[in-house]
């Protein structure tokens, strides 16, 4: 599991890149913010406005990306890459890393240095009651990648079944395993918490029985050691909330609603590319948008096909990606009371625009 050390939140939560408040951060710090990393190389301070004088109809815009350039943005790439931004009428898009040293999501609508992130629940709720005018519009992940990863000799199926156990859990990401207690009415004296950093090593050796993970990282690359290994989603456990959602600020979607569409359109057909192929998805993060990162081809292929358990859903199968449910989204509503951050949903969500989108362009679906 990897981490951040980026911006504190308002709300006295300091979090990292895979904690339950990642990337939250309104502080007069955060809003200065720091520098961030663009497309393939490029700088970007990306205006959220972007401009015209490309010909294009609705300019350049910034995307920021909740984290460095890996499979998780594989749809992302898709339509960079095989020009879907383009034909749905932008001069360019820079996709802006996340990762060390950038401004949260949050910071960067309120400061209008992007026009649209990738973040989460957990993470916009609290800016939003800070006073931050932004919304969810879509969501990538329906399902929340944090899972409990074990031992396949002594799996470890269920929070239940963690009870008198040792589970390595990194300091930020404390907040969100609590909540998994509390929603299955447990307290953390049931279980012995080892305190970890992000190198599951400890589980391999031996020295814990189960680890806070992310589905799409730690599971695979302990495989790839040799380790055989079991998990368990949170989200299947009480904590229902969706990842990598597209946030926007309020004022795009009262004033750059057909803009905002546009891009909603080239997003969908990215990652329908990205579901449909996974080899492909890898090759364009590990060659092209991640060449930075050394990443390796074979794990990331077997990222992109676990990924698609989290973006395609039977929901999905019936409204298209990236949509939510109003079943979904009051489950979220719900999961985010677990962890005492109280926010309605029409506070927090507007999928108004996803499903014009889709009732304009039903081939989508």
């Amino acid at each position: 599991m990897r981490r951040i050390s980026g911006p504190v939140a308002a709300t006295q939560f300091s979090m990292g890149r895979r904690s339950f408040l990642r990337y939250a951060g309104l502080t007069g710090a955060a809003l200065g913010g720091a520098g961030v990393l663009a497309a393939c190389g490029k700088d970007s301070t990306g205006s959220g406005n972007g401009s015209v004088a490309d010909g294009s109809k609705y300019g350049t815009v910034a995307v920021q990306l909740s984290w460095l350039k890996n499979i998780e943005f594989s749809g992302e790439y898709f339509a960079d890459s095989k020009g879907y931004y383009r034909d749905a009428g932008f001069g360019s898009v820079n996709l802006v890393a996340g990762g060390a040293a950038s401004t949260s999501v949050e910071a960067g609508l309120g400061t209008g240095k992007i026009w649209i992130g990738m973040s989460a629940p957990q993470t916009t709720a609290p800016a939003v009651l800070e006073g931050l005018a932004a919304k969810i519009v879509g969501t990538t992940y329906q399902k929340n990648p944090f899972c409990i990863v074990s031992s396949a000799a002594k799996p470890i199926k269920s929070p239940q079944e963690m009870k008198g156990r040792k589970i390595g859990v990194q300091d930020t990401n404390q907040l969100i395993f609590n909540a998994l207690l509390a929603a299955n009415g447990m307290t953390p004296n049931d279980v012995t918490v080892v305190p970890a950093q992000y190198d599951p090593t400890p589980l391999a050796n031996g020295e814990v029985d189960g680890w806070v993970s992310y589905l799409t990282n730690e599971p695979i690359t302990l495989s790839a050691k040799g380790f055989a290994n079991s998990n368990f989603l949170f989200a299947d456990f009480g904590l229902p909330l969706v990842a990598e959602t597209l946030t926007v600020s309020q004022k795009t979607i009262d004033s750059e609603r057909d803009k905002l569409k546009a891009f909603l359109v080239a997003e969908i057909t990215g990652w329908k590319d990205a579901v449909a192929n996974p080899a492909e998805a890898a090759r364009l993060a590990v060659e092209v948008y991640g060449k930075d990162q050394r990443l390796d081809k074979d794990e990331q292929t077997k990222e992109a096909t676990a990924q698609n358990g989290l973006v395609v859903s039977a929901d999905t199968q019936a409204n298209g990606l990236l949509t939510m449910t109003d079943e979904l989204i009051a489950n979220n509503i719900a999961a985010l009371g677990k962890a005492k951050i109280d926010i309605k949903a029409d506070k927090l969500f507007d999928l108004s625009v996803l499903k014009e989108v889709f009732a304009e362009h039903p081939e989508l679906k």
